[in-house]
Order: C-alpha cells, then structure tokens, then sequence
C-alpha cells in the first residue's frame, strides 16, 4: 500500500510497464525511475500474473496472524468493559491477559479512555482538564490531600435506577427534597491509602471530627505521622482545622483558587469513588449504599490493583503493624 514516502504510486507502477513495453531494458528503467531493479522486476511479474489490477494498491496485512487475539477474547474485553468500565489493568487481571493486548484491544474497537466517560451513564463526555506534571511523595505521611463529594441521599425504595424511568418520571415534580450526603475523604499521596465516612453535612466541626478520626485509622496502618495536609479553599477547612492540624503538628496547605487539579489525588479517588461504589450497584435508600462504603474501601486499600503503584494495592507500600 502507498504511504507518503513511497517511490512508486499507481501511475508510476504503469510507467515501468509502458517502458517495459516499449523495449527498455530493466536497468534503466530502474534507474529512471529512481527504484531498484529487484523492484521493478516484481511489480512487472505481479503485471504479468494478474493484469492491471495487480498494479493496485494492497493492504499491508500477512494472509496469517497466528498470534492474534482470539475474537472470544476481544469480546470478553470489550464485554467487561461496557458493563463495569474497569481500567485495563484490572480487565487484564481478571481475563488474564497482557494489560498491553487489552489497551490494542480497545484502541482497535475506539473505546474512549476512562477519564472520558460519564461516571453514571458510561456517555463519553469532554475530558477534564490534564496536566503532564506530575508528583508524588518520597514517604507515606508526608502529604495527605483531604476533600468532601456531596452524593444525593437516596429516597426508600430507590430512585430510577431501581424502579426504571418510566415508574418514576410521574413523581417526578412531587418528590420531597431529601437532601445530600456528604462523603468525607483523605488520601495518602505516597502509598494512596484512603480513608472515608458519609457524614450529614461539610460544617467546620464535622471536618475536625473526619480529621480526627482519619488520623487515627492511618497511625493504624502504618502512617504514625502526617506531615502535610493540602485542601481546597473551603471556609470550614480553613477556620476549623487549625486547631488539629495544630494538635498533631500538620502543617496545613491551600490550592490555588479554582484549581482542583491541584489536589488531584483526591479528586481522582472521589471519581473512583462513584464509579466503583455510589454507582456500580443499585442502592434502594442511602442506608444500604453507605453500608457498602466501609467493605469497599477495605478493598480499594488491600486489594484493588492502582496503576499508579505498578499494579498493587496501596498497603504493599506500607509497613506491617503490629
């Protein structure tokens, strides 16, 4: 097939023939020509088996692939991915593939990257914003980032996910408000180790409290010390934590205004945290898909394989306790 450096196009491979034709020896019309003469030499054989048509141009592709993935593998791939929207490692992991064979295997089928898709419906949206900077701590401990989501509460008997649209759309004006939860998180940017609770609002006393308890559950998991802690510029993460941060010697850090990148080890977990639990799962009322927070997270710390750690769990980067 033709690419943009080729010597020859279609009208050239005609050319040689003409000259062929017209008596030119092989050699010259080669160096005319500007091929080898094992070049023209075979496009003037495939002339002489095939006609006219053996100068078109023909796909590149070998007749055998003895390699190639099997189509029941593609479709397992593309199967998982449609209905969990897991990353390639973790489709790897589960079919026992390479992670290299299931990105060509999305590639090929234009399956968009994660970051692309609506984390409810799995629609692909416009991307958020990227940076090719990129950082992380030497040591466990030594920044944490720290953000709330706010998740609507979910009404008994579930919304539309559980009853489907049409048993809902009627009610759809009269439903009573029933407010949000408030999923509070910290994030080791070191080891990726996460810590969540769904608390009743995002108020300065309720921040200290999460802190609290955040710090405790670390120093259980091998982090004794925060150094850091780095959070939007909310009001009650500005005015009510300084007095843990001071209690526990944390030097308290702000992003730069409307930059949420800035504290992308926490956004990014948040946006794990719908997809791999708010939403992967119907939840009948918020009791049931908060009951599900604390064995999800459990398994996101010790058994879920992170592409930014190699494909291990955020506690193989910690030390044992004892």
């Amino acid at each position: 097939m033709s690419h943009r450096n080729a010597r020859l196009t279609v009208h050239g491979r005609r050319l040689i023939v003409a000259r062929a034709h017209q008596g030119w020896p092989q050699a010259h019309i080669a160096a005319a020509m500007g091929v080898s003469r094992r070049c023209v030499a075979r496009w003037l054989a495939r002339y002489r088996d095939e006609g006219a048509v053996g100068l078109e141009d023909r796909s590149s592709r070998p007749a055998r692939m003895p390699t190639k993935t099997p189509k029941r593998t593609e479709q397992a791939v593309l199967a998982v991915r449609e209905a969990e929207r897991l990353s390639r490692d973790e489709i790897a992991a589960r079919l026992g593939i390479a992670p290299r064979t299931v990105s060509r295997i999305l590639a090929r089928h234009g399956m968009p990257h994660l970051s692309e898709l609506d984390p409810m419906t799995g629609e692909k949206i416009r991307a958020s914003r990227k940076t090719t900077i990129r950082y992380e701590k030497d040591d466990p401990g030594e920044l944490v980032h720290m953000d709330v989501k706010k998740l609507g509460r979910i009404p008994d008997g579930g919304r539309w996910r559980a009853r489907g649209r049409p048993a809902t759309q009627a009610e759809k004006n009269k439903r009573p408000k029933i407010g949000y939860d408030y999923v509070h998180s910290l994030v080791d940017d070191n080891s990726r180790l996460a810590y969540s609770e769904v608390l009743s609002d995002e108020k300065g006393t309720t921040c200290a409290g999460f802190l609290e308890r955040a710090i405790a559950f670390f120093a259980s998991h091998g982090i004794p010390r925060i150094e850091r802690l780095i959070t939007d510029n909310a009001w009650a993460y500005k005015n009510s934590l300084r007095g843990v941060c001071a209690a526990y010697g944390i030097r308290q850090k702000f992003i730069k205004p409307h930059c949420p990148w800035q504290n992308g080890k926490v956004e990014r977990f948040n946006r794990t945290l719908q997809t791999e639990w708010a939403y992967r799962q119907v939840f009948t009322n918020s009791h049931e898909r908060t009951a599900a927070l604390a064995p999800w997270l459990e398994h996101y710390n010790n058994e879920r394989r992170h592409s930014a750690l190699g494909g291990k769990p955020p506690i193989s980067r910690l030390r044992p306790t004892s």
